[in-house]
């Protein structure tokens, strides 16, 4: 991969203060100055194909509407979010609202190819306790490819669009997608951005976000794909690297580490509750 890849999220120096914030609002709520509530649950990753538990337990809480949910954590989008805030706009351009984000859409006829993944969020509303779901809302999912590219930036894909799509929730606050699993590109763990709007109206208008996150997968699962055709830069950038020590993750993912199970062969599902 060449360097110009290599500053994907542009490391901490992009990142930092977005972890600052967050850093410091744990602080404050740690002394009683800022009030957070919170549904935890313990980190832990089993099987390449079964999900971790720390995510599992965490979706499930939030499932039976607990008295107590912390919404999912602010993260960066990236230099590369395609939203109009840094450049390129996709969300205002027709056929955006999609299921299936493998391929580009409109002038574009470019396939992103890889280990199919399929992504499934699950919007829930925070101050209810994770028990209400927030049909109507709409996401805006991007991730990069098996490459580690990003569509409409990365040297090579700038006039691709794929592997970025927005959904309207359904009555169980629910979006689906039908993806590929992203690369591991140099210095960070592998991701997927998400952005959640209040409507489906206000995504495809690009304004009025309701949170930007990232969605993190077990390293058991990640080492597995990596180990099939396709995926080689991701094994030795994946050697580099930790949950505990990714710029993003670093200071907590429970909430964001996704249930993810399957095989190589048949695909992956990845699940994940976000509360907003």
């Amino acid at each position: 991969m060449s360097e110009e890849l290599h500053d994907h999220d542009r490391g901490l120096s992009f990142d930092l203060p977005t972890l600052q914030r967050r850093k410091m609002i744990r602080l404050l709520a740690g002394v009683g100055l800022v009030p957070l509530v919170g549904c935890s649950s313990d980190d832990s990753d089993n099987s390449a194909s079964s999900s971790s538990s720390s995510a599992g337990s965490s979706s499930s809480a939030a499932s039976s509407g607990s008295a107590e949910c912390e919404t999912i954590p602010g993260e960066t989008a990236g230099p590369y979010p395609g939203d109009g805030s840094n450049g390129v706009n996709v969300l205002k351009e027709s056929g955006v609202v999609r299921k299936d984000i493998t391929s580009s859409f409109g002038s574009a006829s470019g396939k992103a190819e890889g280990v199919p993944l399929t992504v499934t969020l699950t919007v829930v509303d925070a101050a209810s306790g994770c028990g209400t779901p927030k049909e109507g809302a709409a996401v805006y999912l991007w991730h990069c490819d098996r490459d580690g590219n990003y569509s409409l930036y990365s040297e090579g894909v700038t006039e691709e669009n794929y592997l970025r799509g927005v959904q309207e929730t359904d009555a169980k606050g629910q979006v689906t997608f039908t993806s590929i699993f992203p690369a591991c590109y140099t210095g960070r763990w592998p991701h997927i951005h998400f952005e959640v709007y209040g409507s489906l109206e206000d995504a495809t208008n690009a304004t009025s976000i309701t949170a930007t996150s990232q969605l993190a997968f077990a390293k058991d699962v990640c080492d597995t794909v990596y180990a099939s055709d396709g995926y080689d830069r991701s094994v030795q950038n994946m050697s580099q690297l930790s949950l505990e020590t990714d710029g993003i993750f670093s200071d907590g993912y429970d909430q964001q580490l996704a249930t993810t199970k399957g095989s190589v062969e048949k695909g992956y599902t990845a699940t994940l509750t976000v509360p907003v």
